[in-house]
């Protein structure tokens, strides 16, 4: 393979893993338990977090923050594994690209 062809491969290449990154990016991440709500978009912005004061007594603070550290740490993961799903097949040996 000469030279222009390896470097056209790779500039295609780049271009699959940036609209892949942009479509990730775009999406919406939601995890949701019985007290509180969690939302992300794909590039790991936290958009909102929702409690449902119904489900909630004055004294279930410190279970609240409890409650939001894990849906924030699993609407993470959600946004990881999708990450390493539809990016992996181009970063496969090239760690800590995304």
């Amino acid at each position: 393979m000469n030279m222009q062809a390896m470097l056209k491969q790779a500039q295609k290449l780049q271009k699959d893993m940036m609209n892949a990154k942009n479509e990730i990016d775009k999406m919406e991440f939601v995890n949701e338990t019985s007290f509180v709500k969690v939302v992300a978009s794909g590039d790991k912005k936290i958009k909102s977090v929702s409690i449902n004061k119904e489900n909630l007594d004055a004294d279930d603070v410190e279970m609240l923050e409890d409650m939001i550290l894990v849906a924030v740490n699993d609407v993470l993961k959600q946004i990881e594994k999708v990450t390493e799903d539809k990016m992996g097949k181009y970063t496969k040996g090239m760690p800590g690209l995304f």
